[in-house]
């Protein structure tokens, strides 16, 4: 089983639609995809949450692994997003995904079932077993309605060695703290709040699987390099800096901002497939206006 160097700025792509969102915008994916390589971001993550996956058709989502892998294979590591509520479904489109040229898998939490933390365990124990690449955990409780503990994280690593991270979206630090006291060097947690990034750095976490770098790649990987080089002072104050953007890209429904910025700066529209809809035009102008003030300063 090939590694993993699940470190740094990752980004959680958008996935850009046509005007009348009915398909996907694949000039303007592969802008995106340029976009990131530029801004020397660490690792792709297409078709999580901010890809609008749940919205995808099968089909869509494999070939946005497939594009990526394209664009990015051999230069930047690819993490696809291929969880869902239904184990099965969840194994088919991991293996679908490594076929199209995934370097690894992230499987978000069942969603909607509501399963127990034994529920949750045999979800990712079938699924590590069923694919010989590297899988990280999504741990979003604030989506999924419920939240892995850390007694069942231990569990998962003690059978699952492919088992490799975490990307830890549960708005605070307990999750993390705890499972590194007790894990240490057997698992790497990835931020998933832009937010967080410095604080849960701070704890040992090993960078974030952003949205930000969607807009702005080289300055999310600047804060997590400040760190790995010891220069905590100059990355408080990068990370402080884009304090004001990370939240305003969810005064609405990720990612209805970062598309509405995205699509103000002429790179994609900012359709987005319902149940969600267009940022509204307050939200257009405070999003505008917020990434002015901290491209000013």
């Amino acid at each position: 089983m090939a590694t993993l160097p699940l470190r740094g700025a990752w980004t959680a792509l958008v996935t850009p639609f046509t005007p009348d969102a009915s398909a996907i915008d694949w000039g303007a994916f592969e802008r995106l995809v340029g976009s990131q390589l530029e801004g020397q971001i660490s690792g792709l993550v297409p078709c999580g949450t901010t890809g609008e996956t749940p919205t995808l058709s099968d089909a869509e989502q494999l070939e946005v692994v497939a594009r990526t892998a394209k664009l990015a294979k051999g230069k930047l590591p690819i993490l696809a997003g291929t969880g869902s509520n239904n184990t099965k479904k969840t194994i088919e489109h991991s293996r679908a995904a490594l076929e199209a040229g995934a370097d690894a898998v992230m499987i978000v939490m069942p969603y909607y079932n509501k399963p127990s933390q034994e529920g949750m365990f045999v979800h990712v124990s079938q699924i590590a077993a069923a694919v010989s690449c590297p899988v990280v955990l999504y741990n979003i409780p604030g989506r999924t309605g419920v939240e892995l503990s850390v007694e069942a994280t231990l569990r998962i690593l003690d059978g699952c060695p492919n088992v490799v991270g975490v990307k830890d979206a549960t708005g605070n630090l307990n999750y993390s703290q705890d499972l590194l006291r007790r894990a240490g060097e057997r698992v790497t947690i990835m931020s998933g709040d832009d937010p967080l990034t410095l604080p849960m750095m701070a704890i040992g976490a090993k960078g974030v699987i952003s949205v930000t770098s969607n807009i702005l790649p080289r300055q999310v990987t600047r804060v997590v390099e400040l760190v790995e080089a010891g220069q905590w002072q100059e990355a408080k104050q990068s990370h402080l800096s884009l304090l004001p953007v990370h939240r305003v890209l969810f005064v609405e429904p990720n990612p209805q901002p970062t598309k509405a910025y995205l699509a103000g700066r002429g790179q994609m529209s900012a359709s987005v497939r319902a149940p969600l809809v267009e940022a509204s035009q307050q939200t257009r102008e405070l999003v505008s206006k917020t990434l002015a003030e901290y491209l000013g300063s």
